[in-house]
Parts: C-alpha cells; structure tokens; sequence
C-alpha cells in the first residue's frame, strides 16, 4: 500500500505565516543561542568578532539562502519526504542519496533530543531553585545532573513531547509553532534589553561587532563562518524540504526562503548581543576580569559546547539585578528554540516512513521509539555524545552539495523556470543557478577536506574509535552509506 493515501499527506499549511513560523521553527534552535556567541568568540581578533559576521554574512547569501530556496522548490514540487524527492528527482539509481541526506538529520535527532533534554532541566532547575554564585557550585549541578539518571529522563520528556506536537500532522505542528516562535522571540528581545541595561554591556558589543580586517584572510575565519551559517539556518539538512511538501502552491519559494535565512540570522544576532553584553558586563565590571580572560572563558565551551550556556549563563544572572526571572526566560527560551527543531527532525524521517506505505501514527511511534533508543548512549556520556556532533555535523555538508547535485541533475535552469513561474513570488536571478551548480559543492568539498585534515593526527588517523579522528567519520559514513547502497533497489521500491 502507498503512503500516498495516508490523509496526513493531503494536508497543507493553512497560512502563510503559520508555514514561516514553522520554517522559522527549524531554523531557529539552541545553535544561535548557545553555538553563535562561542563561535563569533572564537573567531574575534585584535579588535572584535566583525570580520567572521561579514564571513557570516556572505555565507548566508551564497551558501544557505541558495540551499533552502534548493529545498522548498523540490519538496513543493514532489510533495514527498526527502527519499521520495530524490528518487522523483535523480532517479531510483540514487535512492541511497536521498536516504544517506534523511539519515543525516536522523543521526543528529539521537543526541540533539538529549540536548534538548539539558535545556528542559535547566529551566526546571532555574525555576525551583537559586541560583549558583561561583564556578564550583555550578559545575556540581552539572556533574550532578550528568552523572545520574536525569539525562535519560529529560531525553525521553523531549521525545515524548516531540511526539505528541507531530501527531496530528502538519495541522498540529503549525499550531505548536504559531505559538513557541513569537513566544521564543519575545523571550530574547527581553534578554536582549536587559543585557543592554547592564553596566559595560556596550564594551561586549564592541568587541562583537568591531571588525579585524586581517581576520578576513584567515581560512579558519571563512571555514567556521560556513560552518556556523549552515547550522544556524539548517540548510541542507533536508528539514525544508519536508516541510515544503506541505506548501500551498501559492505560498512563495523566494520570499520564503529569504525571510526564513534572514529571520534566523537576526535571532542569532540578537543571542550575541545578549551574551556578549552579559559576559563582559559581569566579568568586567564586577569581577575586573581582563577582555582577554573574558574571550577565554567564552571560548572554552566544556564536553559539547556546554561551558557558556549550562555552567556560565547562571553564574551571570544570579550577578544582576532581576537575574533569577532572567534566568528563567533565558532557560525557557533555549527549550523552545531546542524543540521547535526537534519537532521538524523527528517529522523528516516519519514523512519518509509515511511516503513508504506506513500509516502515519505507527510511522511516528517507531521514529519516537529509535530516537529514544539511540540516543541513550549520548544520554549517559558526553564523550559519544560530542563524537556524534563531531560526525554528523561535518556530515552535513555532503547534505547541502548532494541537494545541490540533484538540482543540477534535472537541469538547474528547468527548476529555476519552475521557481519562477509562481507569479505571487519574488523573481529568482540566475545567480541562483551558478551557486547552487558550482559555489556549493566547491564550498563543500574545500570544508570537508579542511575539516577533515585538523582531524589527521599522526599514529591515531586511522583509529575510528578515536573521539574526534579521520577514521572515526570516514567509518561511521562508510557503515550507512554501504547499507544504503546495498538495499537501493528495495528502497526505491517503497518510493517510486
């Protein structure tokens, strides 16, 4: 039986602005408020983190903007999850295409669900309890909650609730995002005005947006730029594509998928400012702690970028007038931006079990079980935890240049014609097709072999079971992309 009778398929987007929130939803996550600000640290030079926002900024435009416009056309067109659009798009030979771009996002799922667990509990913490007034007090809460059985528990409550917001399909995630993405953003421009409330707070600023020029001819500037603009955004991931099979017809590509990357990138901003005029308000104006100290200790991010978020951000409030309710928006906020891409994630492989002939509730209750499942391992150990974000985030640049490979497989200017077509939308220049045919894939082959070469450490490189090793990635890759290629015929069966 096709599950293209399933009627969850026939549903659509009721609104135009329902389907933004929801793509919003996918975009907006615990990436640009916890991963932006250390990242931008990390690439601040003499005089501040300007050039890797211009860096940012650039990548926007010519890396994630190109990939999500990629997606919506092709999942607006097919009306399929990702394997489905590959196989209507390449060919039943690339099924394993499509199915190694919807595992990608599934892998992340395991741990991201673990991540969002963290955040759930930390704003549980922060409700009911004081906060910590120095470091030893906050990483004993951390080493508390890592080291018994409440990881596994606040896992399973992000799956179950994840769960239950896709239940009802399309129908119900558009009302669980109507109302966490205008909550959310309400929640950081609070933080916002309070970080800039603060003694110094503009000295932070500075330093964010102050630019080195001579940053911008480091490679490490450009590479962690792209990196950082494709998590921020999640372009290439497949998500937009999932959503976009829910597209009304006249629900625009062009105008979406700008609103959505510049959306996004705005939230992103907004985090920096919070954190960095909270940081160096605290630090330095309280604590005369040296800039450069304060650059350290924003750098330093602990087992899976936790350091800033799960064991400074309290310290910081529990410092300022207000800080504890502060602390509670904050930590609130983090969980909303956390599940409303988690909710997405979870519904990209259930559409795919869908599109398979499997009927939707038992298609979403055997996601829900496997997420839970594998993600106990990262639940009880940051070590896998932190090798899995190592693995398949660098995975998901292959993502972005296979999505590219299918468009340029059925002609880049036939599917700009397509785009174009729509007479409500913003006309698409032809600069579209260049990138997605030559910048994304050289982008992504240049990351890849970059990344991949801080990883080759003499003696360990061929280790797969070395945390962050070559072999690690190559092996784990190797495994899925071999099982996928070995049953294409049977998958592409499920699809055609």
């Amino acid at each position: 039986m096709s599950g293209i009778n399933d009627s969850s398929v026939e549903q659509r987007f009721s609104t135009r602005i329902g389907l933004i929130l929801s793509a919003l939803g996918i975009a907006v996550g615990t990436g640009n408020i916890w991963r932006f600000p250390r990242i931008a640290a990390q690439n601040t030079g003499d005089t501040g983190a300007g050039a890797f926002l211009i860096a940012w900024v650039i990548f926007l435009f010519l890396w994630s903007i190109p990939l999500i416009i990629a997606e919506y056309a092709s999942g607006r067109k097919h009306r399929s999850g990702v394997i489905g659009v590959f196989v209507k798009g390449m060919g039943e030979r690339f099924a394993w295409v499509g199915s190694f771009v919807a595992f990608v996002p599934l892998a992340i799922t395991f741990y991201y669900s673990v991540v969002v667990g963290w955040c759930a509990y930390y704003f549980i913490y922060t409700a009911s309890h004081s906060l910590p007034n120095n470091l030893e007090t906050a990483m004993a809460i951390w080493n508390r909650y890592q080291t018994g059985y409440w990881p596994l528990a606040t896992h399973l409550l992000a799956v179950v609730f994840g769960v239950l917001a896709i239940w009802k399909g399309i129908r119900s995630i558009e009302r669980v995002n109507k109302i966490l993405i205008p909550s959310l953003l309400v929640i950081v421009i609070i933080c916002v005005i309070r970080a800039l409330t603060l003694p110094e707070a503009g000295k932070g600023l500075s330093y964010l947006f102050t630019p080195d020029l001579k940053k911008l001819g480091n490679f490490k500037t450009w590479i962690d730029a792209l990196t950082q603009n494709a998590w921020d955004t999640g372009a290439g991931w497949g998500l937009f594509m999932t959503y976009a099979a829910y597209m009304k017809q006249e629900h625009g590509v062009v105008r979406n998928a700008f609103f959505t990357g510049i959306g996004n990138n705005t939230v992103s901003i907004l985090a920096g400012i919070m954190v960095f005029g909270t940081v160096f308000s605290i630090l330095r104006h309280e604590m005369g702690i040296a800039d450069n100290q304060i650059l350290e200790i924003m750098r330093e991010s602990g087992p899976a970028s936790t350091g800033l978020t799960f064991i400074w951000m309290p310290q910081l409030f529990n410092r300022m007038f207000g800080g504890n309710v502060l602390a509670i928006f904050f930590f609130l906020g983090l969980t909303f931006a956390g599940f409303s891409s988690l909710i997405a994630m979870l519904e990209l492989p259930s559409r795919v079990l869908v599109d398979a002939g499997i009927k939707r509730n038992m298609a979403i209750a055997i996601i829900g079980i496997l997420v839970f499942i594998f993600g106990i391992p990262s639940a009880r150990s940051l070590n896998f935890l932190s090798n899995q974000d190592f693995v398949w985030g660098v995975a998901l640049m292959i993502s972005g240049a296979l999505i590219a490979l299918m468009i340029s497989k059925q002609g880049v200017k036939d599917v700009l014609k397509d785009i174009n077509s729509e007479k409500n939308d913003a006309r698409l220049g032809g600069w579209w097709a260049y990138n997605i045919r030559w910048f994304v894939p050289v982008a992504a082959t240049v990351l890849l072999i970059w990344w991949l070469a801080q990883t080759f450490v003499p003696g360990e490189w061929y280790n797969p079971f070395r945390q962050f090793s070559f072999m690690s990635c190559i092996f784990q890759w190797s495994i899925v992309l071999i099982i996928m290629i070995i049953f294409n015929k049977r998958i592409a069966k499920f699809f055609n």
